[in-house]
């Protein structure tokens, strides 16, 4: 009991301490290779800390939902992060969920920001909600249905089986239904966690932003809170990616001898996935919105081929 808690508390520390640094190793990556400066990689703990220490300006218009959601969103994304597995197989509350939960927990946080979006009434505010639910709507099912490819492989929904049932296998399980799979998935994380070609989250262009206009009205420790928690959110995704597709060099539980080794290849994972996310976005351009949906519809029927190979195989 004492281990699991500690191993809970440990988790979500990770988290929300490594989110930021993922988030501002990204953006120096993309500046790298754009051949500008770029933010410092230490730039999001900054903000994040410079609006935490503000006071929150509210409307008088809005209701205690504007007040809630913030804490809402960022216990979703972290109560989801402690169902994906990190650098060990089974995550702090394997026990209380699967993929779906994860899925379910995420569209919670979507839920709540779109709809607080709405609260203060504000037209970019009611434009980024509604953007945000239409792909909403495409994204999950696309996600769900890629992550079933895997499970199908595995017999399992629950994410610690699969990651010890695909590394225990090695390759075998690369073939054209796994690899369909992946193409969808790192689509789906793309557009799950805002960035380019789908959405950018460096600009407040009204007329292209998705995320960021449901989060003009935020301010002070509320804007801070939604910040973490996107951050959060997008280092959810990554871990769900590489623990559903790339499973291996992670360690089984805390008394195996490569746990050192499951750490650095856990980090080498994700800095080598934030090297891609960095050249996707800076070989392409953000395309226009009306085109969104048909790029997540393409990566549904990647999904769907892939899990109807994986039942005839």
């Amino acid at each position: 009991m004492i281990q699991t808690v500690g191993w809970t508390l440990l988790q979500a520390a990770i988290l929300m301490l490594l989110a930021p640094f993922i988030q501002g190793l990204i953006k120096k990556l993309k500046a790298g290779l754009q051949s500008r400066i770029g933010p410092r990689i230490f730039q999001s703990y900054y903000d994040i800390i410079k609006s935490l220490k503000k006071d929150a300006v509210i409307s008088e218009q809005v209701s205690w939902l504007t007040k809630v959601t913030p804490y809402i969103t960022f216990t979703s994304v972290i109560t989801a992060g402690l169902l994906v597995p990190t650098f060990i197989a089974n995550a702090p509350l394997s026990f209380a969920g699967d993929v779906i939960m994860v899925v379910y927990l995420l569209g919670l946080a979507r839920f709540f920001t779109a709809l607080t979006a709405l609260d203060a009434g504000s037209s970019f505010g009611g434009m980024g909600s509604s953007r945000e639910m239409a792909l909403g709507a495409i994204i999950e099912p696309a996600l769900l249905l890629a992550l079933f490819t895997v499970c199908l492989s595995s017999g399992t929904t629950k994410l610690g089986q699969i990651v010890q049932i695909i590394a225990e296998k090695q390759w075998n399980l690369i073939d054209p239904s796994y690899g369909l799979a992946l193409l969808a998935m790192l689509t789906v994380v793309i557009a799950e966690i805002g960035r380019i070609p789908v959405d950018n989250p460096d600009t407040h262009l009204e007329l292209t932003m998705i995320h960021e206009g449901m989060l003009l009205e935020y301010s002070g420790r509320y804007l801070g809170l939604m910040m973490w928690a996107a951050q959060i959110k997008q280092l959810v995704m990554l871990n769900l990616f590489i623990s559903t597709f790339f499973p291996w060099g992670i360690a089984f539980n805390w008394s195996g001898k490569g746990l050192t080794a499951a750490i650095f290849i856990y980090l080498l994972k994700l800095v080598a996935l934030g090297i891609v996310l960095a050249f996707i976005e800076t070989a392409y351009a953000k395309i226009r919105l009306f085109k969104v949906p048909k790029l997540l519809a393409s990566s549904m029927a990647l999904s769907v081929l892939a899990v109807i190979m994986r039942v005839v195989m």
